[in-house]
C-alpha cells in the first residue's frame, strides 16, 4: 500500500450547499465554515468533501459529450424506501433523472442542486 484515502472531493460551485445537502442525505456533520471547501464527516472518520469551482459546469447524463466525471450511490432497503427517498430528495433541491424500473431492485438517477448525478439504489444489500 502507498497510501490512504483521505476523502472524495467534488467541485461544485457553492461548497457549504452541496454540503448541507449530501449532510441530509447521509446524516454527516457538516463544516461549512471556509466559503471554498465544505466537508462531511461520518461518525466513523470517513470524509465527503465540496470544493469551489467557480466555472463548474455540470454533467448531463447520460449525454457523452458531458460525461458524469464521478458519482455517489447510497442504498435504501427497498423500492418502497426508493420512493420515500425520492420525495424527500426532491424537496432538498435533486432533480429526478430515471428509474430502471425493477420491482425487487434496481435504482433512481438524481442530479444535485449542482448537477452531479447520484443514484438510490434500493433490494441491492442485505436487509438490516
Amino acid at each position: 500500500m502507498i497510501a490512504t484515502l483521505q476523502c472524495t472531493v467534488i467541485d461544485c460551485p457553492d461548497p457549504a450547499a452541496l454540503a448541507a445537502f449530501y449532510g441530509e442525505i447521509l446524516g454527516w456533520r457538516v463544516d461549512g465554515s471556509d466559503p471554498e471547501w465544505a466537508t462531511l464527516t461520518a461518525e466513523d472518520g470517513r470524509k465527503l468533501a465540496f470544493q469551489l469551482a467557480p466555472d463548474h459546469q455540470p454533467p448531463r447524463w447520460p449525454d457523452p459529450a458531458h460525461p458524469q466525471q464521478i458519482h455517489l450511490d447510497f442504498d435504501v432497503e427497498t423500492r418502497a424506501d426508493a420512493e420515500r427517498a425520492q420525495r424527500e430528495l426532491i424537496e432538498l433541491g435533486a432533480t429526478f433523472l430515471h428509474d430502471s424500473g425493477g420491482e425487487r431492485s434496481g435504482f433512481r438517477v438524481f442530479n444535485d442542486p449542482a448537477g452531479h448525478p447520484f443514484c438510490i439504489c434500493y433490494g441491492q444489500t442485505e436487509p438490516s
